[in-house]
């Protein structure tokens, strides 16, 4: 057991299936109180009801209040874990705002207004744990999705400003990234999925053994596919090369469309 969840007030948002209904049932188990939450009622209500946990239906960024006082006024433990994943972007394709808009909406604004919500209580009593599902897409990229690689920068980032900015006042920041993981969403990935992903993808309870595992050594980030801290100091010691070595990737996926 891990002592740091154990009795825990905890939500996962987008927790209807996927790694979300993972992290759910990972934190169950270990003696946490559980906000079950999914756009998709039907889904959180058997997640929920699978591990005696709460139920609270909706958009992830409206929930906060919903969800804390289901747990009895509180929330120690958030898992911003919903997201959505939209390709498109390329040029000559036709601007889809409304991709990147949700996209935004989803993936970044979402941990804000949860933050927003939470840090008074959080910053008052000196102690709460913000766990961001991110993706290594936010330290890397990922070919064929401008709007998700780029939000997923955004993920990354503000959860990066929330551990610098109030670690040394008790609140604790995990950012998850790992690469493919066997969910719906990796399903809907299509060709690009298929090529970068699908290889090495890893189940979601993987995902919520490798969160676990860092909750106890107390570790910002979280590579449930440990060869991404290669990749990412590869990048940054060499960016054109790295590029490069991407855009071989891109023109690999070309010819396969």
């Amino acid at each position: 057991m891990v002592q740091a969840v154990q009795g825990a007030k905890v939500v996962v948002t987008g927790a209807g299936g996927g790694i979300g209904a993972a992290l759910a049932r990972r934190f169950a188990a270990q003696g946490a109180r559980v906000v079950v939450n999914d756009l998709d009622a039907a889904r959180a209500k058997a997640v929920a009801e699978e591990i005696g946990g709460h139920v609270v239906a909706g958009d992830a960024s409206s929930v906060v209040d919903e969800a804390r006082d289901a747990l009895g006024g509180t929330v120690d433990v958030w898992c911003a874990n919903a997201g959505v994943g939209r390709d498109g972007g390329e040029p000559g394709q036709a601007l889809r705002e409304e991709d990147w808009a949700l996209s935004w909406d989803v993936n970044v604004m979402a941990h804000v207004r949860a933050a927003h919500a939470l840090l008074p209580e959080w910053l008052e009593r000196g102690s709460g744990r913000f766990v961001s599902t991110v993706s290594a897409a936010g330290l890397l990229t990922m070919i064929g999705t401008a709007p998700y690689s780029v939000t997923k920068h955004g993920a990354y980032a503000f959860a990066e400003w929330l551990s610098l900015t109030y670690r040394h006042r008790g609140v604790k920041v995990h950012a998850i990234c790992p690469q493919g993981v066997r969910t719906d969403m990796l399903d809907a990935s299509g060709s690009a999925g298929d090529l970068v992903l699908k290889p090495t993808a890893i189940a979601p309870e993987d995902v919520a053994d490798a969160l676990f595992e860092g909750i106890e050594q107390d570790r910002f980030l979280i590579l449930p596919h440990p060869e991404v801290a290669e990749y990412y100091r590869a990048r940054a010691a060499d960016p054109e090369r790295w590029l490069g070595g991407m855009n071989r990737v891109q023109r690999q996926w070309e010819t396969t469309r």
